[in-house]
């Protein structure tokens, strides 16, 4: 079966320069473990192709239970040059919930 993030985690966005922050926060701990296997750097960086030009690492905050991706080169210079209409990035923390994963 195949759903959406945002059918069961949310998102949060910051911004510094040129580099996006994006958490993803599952709604149930239990869903925690589906989304460390799932939601890899690599997914994310194919699933936000053609947005985040630089690289994508992630970190895993299991006490939370969370995930945090630090995507380089993603706001077109960021706050104070960018032409961009979303500069700080708000709008990409739903574009990473549209992504799609596999579930068992």
């Amino acid at each position: 079966m195949k759903i959406k993030l945002y059918d069961i985690a949310h998102s949060r966005a910051g911004d510094k320069g040129n580099t996006l922050v994006l958490s993803l926060i599952p709604y149930r701990d239990e869903d925690y473990p589906l989304l460390k296997e799932k939601a890899t750097a690599g997914a994310v960086k194919a699933h936000l192709k053609g947005i985040v030009a630089g690289d994508i690492e992630r970190y895993e905050l299991p006490n939370l239970p969370a995930l945090q991706f630090v995507c380089r080169q993603a706001l077109l210079g960021g706050v104070t040059t960018s032409l961009a209409m979303d500069t700080h990035g708000k709008s990409l923390s739903f574009a990473l919930l549209e992504m799609w994963i596999e579930t068992d």
